[in-house]
């Protein structure tokens, strides 16, 4: 970019020092998140390569109760931890009464949300999930975070229909389980994007 005196303006990466000083909730470098999100990719999409038969499995999620509860809770216990700790500022007068209201309405969900149960947790997660990867890769210019950000916003995506529109997910692994070529070719996707995050985390982050 020239300046209108014709001097040459080069553009410099922030300072670290003033970098750190923003706020952020999860102190994580990109290269922890990228490890942890490679690692995490890898680990469900190899099964599901390697097993076609697993695909029974995915069909029944959408409506097992059981998983339904198990994620759930995690999303209950990572949103107890988040009020408890973020520094809201001028809200921190609700801080207390959220943390008392966060336990009643997860029983109340367990209560009268039946359906779709776990399809609506998996989006609340996968929506808690994509905020770390962001955090992470927040300021940084290295083109490979951008494996990162993406992944954070295929989860928001996701998450966001999840949770409005459940039955979404369902008719998502009825499509993809209706061929073992689809089913594969889906976990090895996954499973490349993976190694691909792993190998820049190593190398680059």
């Amino acid at each position: 970019m020239h300046r209108p005196n014709g001097e040459l303006k080069i553009r410099r990466p922030p300072d670290k020092s003033a970098v750190a000083h923003f706020p952020v909730i999860y102190h994580l470098s990109l290269q922890a998140v990228g490890i942890i999100a490679g690692v995490l990719l890898v680990l469900i999409s190899l099964p599901g390569l390697l097993k076609p038969n697993l695909a029974g499995v995915a069909q029944k999620f959408p409506r097992s109760h059981m998983a339904g509860v198990f994620l759930l809770t995690i999303c209950l216990v990572w949103t107890f931890w988040l009020l408890a700790t973020i520094q809201m500022g001028e809200f921190s007068a609700f801080r207390r009464p959220l943390l008392i209201a966060l336990p009643i309405g997860y029983g109340l969900v367990l209560r009268f949300v039946g359906e779709f149960l776990a399809v609506r947790a998996l989006g609340i997660l996968c929506l808690l999930a994509a905020e770390p990867l962001l955090d992470a890769a927040f300021l940084r210019y290295e083109t490979s975070r951008l494996l990162v950000t993406v992944l954070a916003y295929l989860l928001i995506l996701g998450g966001l229909f999840w949770v409005a529109i459940p039955y979404v997910l369902r008719d998502q692994i009825t499509w993809t389980t209706r061929s073992t070529f689809r089913w594969r070719c889906l976990h090895a996707i996954a499973l490349i994007y993976g190694c691909v995050i792993l190998t820049f985390a190593f190398t680059q982050y």
